[in-house]
């Protein structure tokens, strides 16, 4: 494996903040305007659903960080990184953290049946991918060459 170079992805804000920001605007929308994501007799279901995708955050984020951890790389976007982290659910995306973030504000917008923080995550999505992720895929083009454009080729980007 090349070794890195001292630059780094230059992302400002880490991903779980934008996600954050994007629940906070849409509670806060739900406070004025108070819309729920299904009918009366469906929020039981959809708050199990929501804790259930919570529990699926857990289960993929740990696991990645603890990779990154193992590995002894960052887990800042705006570090350099050290290694290109292969295992763990890095086999099958290349940002397994990200997909875990977004589990947990899908599951958070439905345990309180909030449609306007639903309608918020996909917002968090396309600006983690466009400005994030994109800048960390340049970076790691540039720190480790052909090591991460093979990588980039076996695994997908999200799932």
């Amino acid at each position: 494996m090349s070794e890195p170079k001292h630059d780094s992805p230059g992302v400002a804000i880490p991903p779980p903040f934008v996600f954050m920001a994007a629940l906070a605007l849409g509670f806060l929308v739900h406070r004025a305007y108070p819309v729920g994501v299904g009918p009366a007799s469906a929020r039981r279901v959809l708050a199990v659903v929501g804790w259930a995708l919570v529990l699926a955050f857990l289960l993929l984020f740990l696991p990645a960080a603890y990779a990154f951890i193992r590995a002894r790389t960052n887990i800042l976007p705006s570090q350099p990184a050290t290694a290109i982290v292969e295992d763990g659910p890095y086999r099958w995306s290349r940002n397994p953290m990200y997909v875990g973030v977004t589990l947990l504000a899908i599951g958070v917008a439905l345990v309180f049946n909030s449609l306007w923080a639903l309608l918020m995550v996909p917002v968090a999505v396309v600006i983690t991918d466009r400005y994030t992720i994109a800048r960390e895929e340049r970076y790691l083009e540039r720190a480790f060459g052909e090591t991460y454009l093979d990588y980039k080729r076996r695994v997908r980007r999200w799932v």
